[in-house]
């Protein structure tokens, strides 16, 4: 890429992620209620998002070949042990990660 061309991919990265974050505020003033189906979209779509989340994770395991699957499964019960314990999603994540990373590189 020209130094142009990283200039207007920088501009354009930089100007969708300020209009998703200010857009709201513009949208909806603190002086109106915040309408209904938004409220339930922001109560539904955290699970869905993590939800679709462990099916692209989990999508190309293969129970029958390698592994087994193993190192996936035990990332995963890691994920819910944490998640039970300490009620943190991005801890739960991150901890599955390393937990993941660690059984592919070390013991599988």
């Amino acid at each position: 890429m020209t130094l142009t061309q990283q200039i207007i991919t920088i501009a354009l990265c930089v100007l969708g992620t300020m209009t998703t974050r200010f857009l709201p505020f513009l949208l909806f003033s603190s002086k109106k209620p915040t309408p209904k189906y938004i409220q339930y979209l922001g109560k539904a779509l955290p699970a869905a998002i993590f939800g679709m989340l462990v099916v692209y994770c989990l999508k190309n395991v293969s129970i029958l070949s390698g592994n087994h699957g193993l190192p996936e499964l035990l990332a995963v019960l890691a994920v819910i042990w944490l998640h039970l314990w300490k009620r943190q999603m991005l801890l739960s994540i991150a901890g599955g990660t390393v937990c993941y990373m660690l059984l592919v590189q070390f013991i599988f």
